[in-house]
């Protein structure tokens, strides 16, 4: 059965939306169906169902017209959806949860990946860590005159509710900025970043992990699987044009659902995808390499992540990247999915 439901009224942006959806049906929105759709990702492994969508075709075979936008990171995407030029996005879940708290009428059709970081440091860090815990902070500052030096992901990135969550709420030695010193760096520079010497431990994702993983240096201080079980990472995520046109959304969400089935199929081919789009020192062998991380877990089944959705959304209210915590009924349009997986 479809059933309605209405958006709150939320300001944002500098404008206050009121915002009214379809969230969960089939079938045209009242201004008809669409002609085309412009289709934007960030480069990062975990959307790698774009990837195999893009050079497999998948894109070719919906009923609209699909424009592809690269962009840098999250941010500037959700100022390019928020501005209506985007109508659908790979991105991180954290993104979306800003934008649905900002009244942008959209939801998210399918998941991409999940529990998907590690929390590494220099092998020191690591084996003070392993000896006494969450001590450890504390007592690598009385020891070296400093805290632990930690590089960190854009304020508000699912990385940086992952970390600032396993700090804050695992360990209990405070809040965040309190227990570490921290340095923005951009998921692409984290291997540097490290390796020079310039932090003592950082939050990664493949397939830079892999990459950490190979030198002696450094080793794992957690896997974020354990600090938020099946966490979700990045999403598919499309506007209220798109979820209303059940002719797009749907074809939109059976194409996803058979990358998830071809990355599992063909895990090697769909890694050559993945660094033949990303670019940036990601090479064929370091992406198939990577398909074998435990932080590499692919999938498109919407309500396998709602439960660990709903955590992450009150943390993130908690720190203040979002007025309140968005709710499931808002935030995910399940239609699309169930009616091609009854």
């Amino acid at each position: 059965m479809c059933q309605f439901t209405r958006r709150g009224m939320l300001t944002g942006l500098g404008a206050t939306v009121a915002t009214s959806g379809l969230t969960g049906c089939l079938g045209r929105g009242a201004a008809g169906g669409l002609d085309s759709i412009t289709v934007a990702y960030v480069p990062i492994y975990p959307n790698m169902q774009h990837y195999v969508m893009e050079r497999e075709g998948y894109y070719d075979e919906l009923p609209v017209d699909v424009t592809i936008e690269r962009f840098s990171a999250g941010p500037s995407v959700v100022k390019a959806f928020a501005s209506g030029d985007v109508d659908v996005a790979h991105f991180g879940i954290t993104p979306a949860m800003v934008l649905v708290d900002r009244g942008t009428d959209a939801g998210i059709l399918a998941a991409n990946s999940r529990n998907g970081f590690e929390i590494v440091a220099t092998s020191g860090f690591v084996d003070r860590y392993e000896r006494a815990g969450p001590a450890a902070f504390e007592g690598f500052e009385r020891e070296h005159g400093r805290k632990v030096r930690f590089g960190v992901p854009p304020d508000g990135s699912v990385p940086d509710v992952v970390l600032r969550y396993w700090i804050q709420e695992d360990l209990g030695v405070g809040e965040m900025e309190s227990a570490i010193t921290t340095s923005t760096v951009p998921p692409a520079k984290a291997v540097q970043t490290i390796q020079s010497g310039d932090v003592d431990a950082t939050i990664v994702q493949e397939p830079f992990t892999t990459i950490i993983g190979r030198d002696e240096g450094f080793g794992e201080l957690v896997w974020s699987g354990d600090v938020l079980a099946n966490h979700p990472v990045t999403v598919l995520f499309a506007n209220e044009r798109v979820i209303d046109d059940g002719e797009v959304s749907q074809a939109l969400v059976e194409r996803h659902v058979a990358a998830t089935e071809f990355t599992t199929d063909s895990p090697d081919d769909a890694a050559a995808h993945a660094a033949s789009v990303i670019g940036s020192g990601v090479s064929r062998d370091l992406a198939e390499t990577a398909m074998d991380s435990r932080a590499s877990e692919f999938l498109s089944d919407p309500h396998a992540i709602t439960d660990q959705a709903a955590t992450m959304g009150a943390f993130v209210a908690d720190v203040g990247n979002v007025d309140e915590p968005v709710a499931t009924e808002d935030l995910f349009a399940f239609g699309p999915y169930d009616a091609i997986r009854p």
